[in-house]
């Protein structure tokens, strides 16, 4: 969960959830604000959250973030934040409509991708409505990406074989 930026949009990224690519298909993105704390945004500045086993819900036209970590900011002293409380995220009234049309469907979820401070200094979260992948798709994903690690290692080392060949003809002649 290392902090890191995007030069071209002045994004500073604060932690990502590595595993809701490999756990669900990502259907649709939103952007949502989150209604912070002032130890919360210390404690997102140093980069100290987690995302893992974290989800949205939406509770009377409300968005609210579930399991989401972000930990105690340690100057605060006894005025710190709870780590995992519920938290509420910002998003238009037509943007609810639309995600709750969508969860009522069988099968959908609304799943936190990554944390970031827009280039105004506004810590947002960008959710994805997604599905969850079945095991054989998740086998089949890692076995795509086996093979294609092979072919690379393979083409390099027929690379740097070749090359060497070729160094090796020069000092012949």
């Amino acid at each position: 969960m290392g902090k890191s930026e995007d030069q071209n949009s002045g994004i500073k990224l604060v932690c990502r959830n590595r595993k809701a690519t490999h756990l669900y298909h990502i259907l649709e993105e939103y952007e949502a604000g989150l209604v912070l704390t002032g130890t919360e945004v210390k404690s997102l500045r140093g980069g100290a959250a987690d995302l893992n086993g974290s989800y949205a819900r939406l509770e009377k036209d409300e968005c609210q973030l579930v399991g989401a970590t972000i930990a105690q900011y340690e100057q605060a002293g006894i005025n710190n934040h709870e780590p995992t409380r519920k938290r509420k995220l910002l998003l238009h009234k037509a943007e609810i409509y639309k995600i709750r049309t969508k969860l009522e469907q069988r099968g959908f979820t609304l799943v936190p991708l990554r944390i970031y401070f827009n280039s105004r200094g506004l810590a947002k979260i960008e959710l994805a409505l997604a599905r969850g992948k079945r095991q054989y798709d998740k086998r089949k994903k890692i076995t795509e990406r086996q093979q294609k690690r092979d072919i690379d290692r393979d083409m390099t080392v027929s690379y740097t074989h070749l090359r060497a060949h070729e160094t090796s003809l020069h000092l012949v002649c």
